[in-house]
């Protein structure tokens, strides 16, 4: 299993609760609604914010 940081481990949190909430969108502007595609959404960004999330695959 991967090692993911805590601060990467918020990020998902985050986005999680934004999908459940109803607000978090994808890039193409679409609603999400997959838990995957959250978690997905949650890393990249957390990835973009420089936190220890090992590479895409």
């Amino acid at each position: 299993m991967a090692k993911y940081s805590e601060k990467a481990g918020d990020k998902v949190k985050e986005t999680m609760h934004e999908m459940k909430e109803g607000k978090l969108k994808s890039g193409s502007g679409k609603k999400v609604t997959s838990k995957k595609q959250a978690i997905a959404i949650g890393l990249s960004e957390a990835r973009k914010e420089g936190a220890k999330v090992p590479k895409k695959d």
